[in-house]
């Protein structure tokens, strides 16, 4: 699967070209914007783009009006060829949000439902009462997404609704060449739908990406050979910012061996969910951290650890953004792209992660573990790399048997010798290189 060998940048497009919050009707062909940050993207080293929601929606794209027309804020249907193809042509992948589990109050079939009701041929498209009432007076009460009446909940049990999905999933491939989906709210969707989708977009495209938004819980449940590929890894994500404000290593380290660590009862071993710092629904990690300086080692913990990294854009030099301002805060536009330290930094790890088969596919072992700083292993048949964190502001020296005399970093180039200890200056950040077959 390619997704498991690439760096994701992920983009919120309403917020990322600066469209109103509601859909004003005003066409305006904002989405082109994304081929002027092309050459970013390629020089910070991700290959795979995967951006929110891009289809005709009453306001923030996850209350959809029509799953086959790119909202007009955005642009036209040609507008986001033209940025695919582009894409496409400079080796960047494509994936888009796919929000099934509901739709917006705009969304044609429950306009059609307001008007008609018990008439309508789409009642059952949705999970209705005709003796109720809703929030907005509507004379009748439906199911919304936790308790949020303008996202109305499809009924994924009517085959009707699984058509019209899969068709506009097509219908996306068709005209877009996607290679992916990300399955908003998938803890949300009904698994016989999950099943379903898997062998539709089996058939559509070799190697046809399902990453789901998980929260907590089992992954497996939905990761696996008959539903998602992947998931979003919201379990390690606090711990990755909170280890690095309380100078506690112990609490990334414990989650990341719960999940993928050499016992037997561990929960993730062998798949590739993805690791995120950030992205449009938290607060921006430069905002989170107490101690700005760390942002280089906190990306040094995303790329070194299993999983596929995925980068927020913004994030990537160091943008801030905090949750209690808003949603719209944290889905800025910027009118430029800004490549500074942290930048270049980034895209080293991208280049070190998607060279390395033991960041790609090796397991983890705690080799190292103090407060401030860390050293574990990733290792696969073929090659063994040590990723070393100092979460702190003072030169520490690491005493441990590395089973090697030297080895090469793969972030800087340089060869590095065991002997005496290993030296980590402040915050620095090493995927050592000591095997490879």
């Amino acid at each position: 699967m390619w997704a498991y060998e690439s760096v994701f940048y992920q983009i919120y497009p309403l917020g990322f070209c600066g469209a109103p919050f509601e859909n004003d009707g005003v066409l305006e062909h904002r989405i082109l914007k994304v081929e002027e940050w092309i050459p970013h993207i390629k020089r910070l080293g991700a290959n795979a783009v995967y951006f929110s929601p891009v289809f005709e929606s009453d306001t923030h794209g996850y209350n959809t009006r029509d799953y086959k027309k790119i909202d007009t804020r955005l642009g036209t249907n040609e507008d986001f060829k033209k940025v695919c193809e582009d894409l496409h042509q400079n080796g960047i992948k494509v994936v888009l949000d796919g929000v099934f589990n509901h739709v917006g109050r705009g969304f044609w079939a429950f306009r059609d439902v307001l008007e008609k009701r018990e008439a309508s041929p789409y009642r059952d498209w949705f999970h209705i009462d005709f003796n109720g009432n809703s929030c907005y007076n509507d004379g009748l009460w439906y199911e919304g997404w936790e308790g949020n009446y303008d996202l109305v909940k499809l009924n994924l049990r009517n085959e009707e609704v699984i058509a019209h999905i899969f068709d506009a999933v097509k219908f996306w491939r068709d005209e877009f060449d996607i290679d992916g989906l990300r399955l908003d709210v998938c803890y949300c969707l009904d698994r016989d739908f999950l099943k379903r989708l898997r062998s539709f977009t089996n058939s559509l495209k070799a190697d046809f990406l399902l990453l789901g938004e998980l929260l907590h819980g089992d992954y497996r449940q939905f990761v696996n050979d008959e539903m998602c590929h992947s998931c979003t890894n919201y379990q390690c994500y606090k711990g990755i910012y909170s280890s690095f404000n309380s100078m506690n290593m112990f609490e990334i380290i414990h989650s990341l061996l719960r999940q993928f660590g050499p016992e037997d009862w561990t929960m993730c071993r062998g798949l590739h969910l993805m690791s995120f710092a950030d992205n449009h629904d938290v607060s921006r990690i430069a905002s989170i951290l107490n101690n700005e300086k760390q942002l280089p080692a906190v990306y040094g913990m995303v790329f070194g650890m299993p999983g596929i990294p995925c980068v927020y854009y913004g994030s990537e030099w160091g943008a801030k953004a905090d949750k209690s301002q808003g949603d719209p805060a944290l889905r800025a536009c910027f009118e430029n792209y800004e490549e500074n330290e942290l930048t270049e930094f980034i895209a080293k790890l991208a280049k070190a992660h998607k060279e390395s088969d033991a960041l790609i596919n090796g397991g983890m072992r705690s080799v190292v573990l103090q407060n401030k700083y860390c050293i574990f292993e990733r290792k696969t048949d073929t090659e063994r790399v040590l990723v070393a964190i100092n979460a702190c502001d003072e030169t520490v020296t690491a005493h441990f048997d590395a089973q090697s005399g030297t080895a090469i970093d793969l972030i800087t180039g340089e060869m590095h010798d065991f002997g005496g200890g290993s030296v980590l200056e402040p915050y620095s950040v090493h995927y050592w290189r000591t095997e490879r077959v």
